[in-house]
């Protein structure tokens, strides 16, 4: 089969892999009917993450095509979304709702590699939610959206408490924090602020349900949220880049008692003790627990509520993966759809 595999920073790669097959009872293959590139891909592209002939991608939707003996919720022929981090979703962790710190997680990378023609997905039953049926090709995109970008910008948005009568601010405008204000609008949240200067995703965001898009970085971006929000600040704020300016933003947005709900994957931030200590303010965030929200998010998606898969603003085959990785990294797309 074909794959992607990352050489080194910059250096990507499809070549032919070993078709994946069945190791441990509990495995499921899965046939990708779609993959995709992720903002988390960038990092070792970039070299801020280490890159030796890495098995790329964690972001999948498929067709079971066979299962362990131990594999009872799927079946061959199943339409599934898988979570990006493996999970048996019965450990007390997981029944907490933190399938992503599962006693047994692992992350959908290095040893897997989804964006390939097929993958072996372990602990499936844990990890793969089958849909109601099989997906008209339209929604494939947003059913996509669910295995990562959307339960991540979910996450967030429930960490950071969003809901009725809340101002919520979302930090980041890449293809999680557009689908943060999908979720805090889903959410019941009263307004909701996008920071963001790039006018395509502005326009995204406010399909998405944005009532505000502030443009302003760093201190002058927390003076622009307290100025829309009378001196006081956002009751839920999401973080959803990573780097330090964004994190001590999101902070520094928060009003005190509010919540802050953090998704960014961050390199290099340190976060000054004091500052978090004066803020006075709630925190929550990590690897999402995609899993928790898989079975509702595909509903929502399957009755045609949500239409997450809007993200995608480039579509390519799997060969030309290198043009998507390069695409992303020069901020040409949001996000990168690779078609197999």
């Amino acid at each position: 089969m074909r794959g992607v595999v990352m050489y080194t920073a910059g250096d990507v790669r499809v070549e032919e892999r070993e078709d994946p097959k069945i190791i441990e009872p509990t495995d499921a293959i899965v046939k990708l009917t779609a993959t995709c590139i992720c903002g988390s891909d960038l990092w070792p592209y970039r070299g801020i993450e280490p890159a030796d002939h890495t098995l790329m991608g964690h972001e999948y939707v498929g067709l079971v095509e066979e299962v362990g003996a131990a594999v009872k919720t799927v079946k061959p022929g199943d339409f599934v979304v898988g979570s990006f981090v493996i999970s048996d979703n019965t450990c007390e962790i997981c029944q907490a709702g933190f399938q992503s710190k599962c006693v047994h997680a692992e992350f959908v990378h290095a040893g897997i590699g989804t964006q390939a023609e097929k993958a072996r997905i372990p602990l499936a039953d844990g990890t793969l939610v089958a849909t109601p049926g099989q997906p008209d090709p339209e929604l494939i995109p947003a059913l996509l959206a669910a295995s990562d970008v959307l339960g991540t910008g979910w996450f967030a948005a429930v960490a950071a408490q969003a809901g009725p009568g809340k101002t919520v601010a979302v930090v980041g405008d890449g293809a999680v924090g557009l689908m943060a204000v999908l979720a805090a609008k889903q959410l019941g949240a009263e307004r909701i602020i996008a920071m963001s200067r790039h006018p395509e995703r502005e326009k995204l965001a406010r399909y998405y349900g944005a009532t505000d898009i502030v443009g302003e970085r760093g201190e002058e971006g927390i003076a622009k949220i307290k100025e829309l929000t009378n001196g006081l600040g956002a009751h839920s704020v999401i973080e959803a880049v990573g780097t330090q300016e964004s994190f001590m933003q999101a902070v520094g947005a928060t009003r005190g008692g509010g919540h802050l709900g953090y998704v960014g994957v961050n390199y290099d931030v340190s976060i000054p003790g004091i500052e978090l200590f004066f803020a006075g303010i709630h925190t929550l965030g990590g690897p999402a627990p995609v899993r928790r929200f898989l079975p509702d998010l595909i509903q929502l998606i399957w009755d045609r509520e949500i239409d997450p898969g809007k993200v995608f603003d480039l579509t390519l085959p799997l060969d030309q993966a290198a043009e998507g990785y390069k695409a992303m990294d020069e901020r040409r797309a949001t996000k990168v759809l690779l078609t197999l």
